[in-house]
């Protein structure tokens, strides 16, 4: 991630603060690049506050590009856990079945040690693996200091649209997950409603999903001093507001799957907004949204932003690297 500088200082203004903002401003910073990050929230109002944050695929499928950006990311953060990056660890995983086993997963292949186990009824089997986990809100203030010892300054506005702000650098990275939708004009960019519940920790340390549940999803993200229990998977509805009948629907299901849980206290209620797009996460150069301005798309990660964030933020730089490169001379005479 931290390459060469890029081949000429260019000014970077990022739109929006959350986990993919922010980790281009870092991955944009190492490189050389003199980077601004305009967001309309503080860290703990962004969607990437609320995560359980797990890497793990939620709501995205597996293109080559979506793994080499999976496969990165879980590079990172497995370096990161080994030299006690605060709030980033590794945690071991199971996910459980209730059909017949599948075949392994096209993400596997960015799993070192992923392997298929047995379980007990009422599941079938389970997949066994372990994998980086990011608290949140400790891990994005850290991704802010490391950002403001790179120079990059973070300012709370609310964009319009992206063309008042393009004439003030060389090039916009759009990451703006749901905003996206107004902000290019991506119509197939929706809101995925996520209700989640934070507990005290009873003492658990491994992480379990049960998506098939007939319930809904559920699972149950130990961290360190509390538990993240889900959830909901709600495609098209944007209401913020915890519903008590949901919490208790999903409060059942968790302490069913583990029952440890009911040792634990209910500490609050949450609701998340995922950015899911139809044709994945859109991580593209577009020079036709503002008319002889450089934008550079990052949005769409759906549930997986923790999970794609480093391998996309790579390739936000490359794209913007390769624009700033100097015409060749040949190219100049020919012109």
């Amino acid at each position: 991630m931290e390459g060469r500088d890029l081949v000429r200082a260019v000014d970077v203004v990022v739109v929006g603060g959350g986990i993919v903002g922010m980790t281009c401003a870092v991955a944009l910073g190492r490189r050389g690049a003199r980077v601004r990050v305009v967001t309309a929230d503080v860290p703990a109002r962004t969607t990437s506050w609320l995560a359980a944050a797990v890497w793990y695929p939620v709501g995205i499928g597996g293109d080559h590009r979506v793994l080499t950006f999976a496969r990165e990311t879980f590079e990172v953060f497995a370096e990161q856990a080994a030299r006690g990056t605060p709030g980033v660890s590794m945690i071991d995983t199971r996910m459980l079945h209730r059909r017949p086993s599948p075949a392994d997963p096209w993400w596997s292949a960015a799993v070192p040690g992923f392997a298929a186990d047995t379980a007990e009824e009422p599941f079938t089997g389970a997949w066994r693996f372990s994998v980086p986990m990011v608290e949140m809100p400790v891990y994005l203030p850290w991704l802010r200091e490391q950002a403001a010892n790179l120079g990059v300054h973070v300012r709370a506005k609310t964009v319009a649209s992206l063309a008042e702000i393009a004439d003030d650098a060389d090039a916009v990275v759009n990451a703006t997950g749901l905003a996206a939708r107004t902000l290019c004009g991506d119509r197939t960019v929706r809101p995925v409603r996520g209700q989640v519940i934070r507990a005290s920790n009873p003492g658990l340390t491994a992480s379990v999903r049960d998506e098939d549940n007939p319930g809904g999803h559920t699972y149950v993200h130990p961290r360190r001093h509390d538990v993240i229990v889900g959830g909901t998977f709600e495609p098209g509805i944007a209401d913020t507001a915890p519903s008590p009948d949901t919490a208790r629907a999903i409060w059942t299901r968790a302490c069913e799957l583990v029952p440890e849980l009911r040792q634990a206290d209910v500490l609050d209620h949450h609701v998340g907004l995922r950015p899911v797009r139809e044709r994945g996460p859109r991580v593209e150069l577009d020079r036709r949204l503002v008319p002889g301005r450089t934008i550079v798309h990052n949005y769409g990660h759906g549930g997986a932003g923790i999970t794609l964030a480093w391998g996309s933020a790579r390739e936000t730089a490359a794209l913007i690297e390769r624009t700033s490169e100097p015409e060749p001379e040949s190219s100049r005479a020919l012109g």
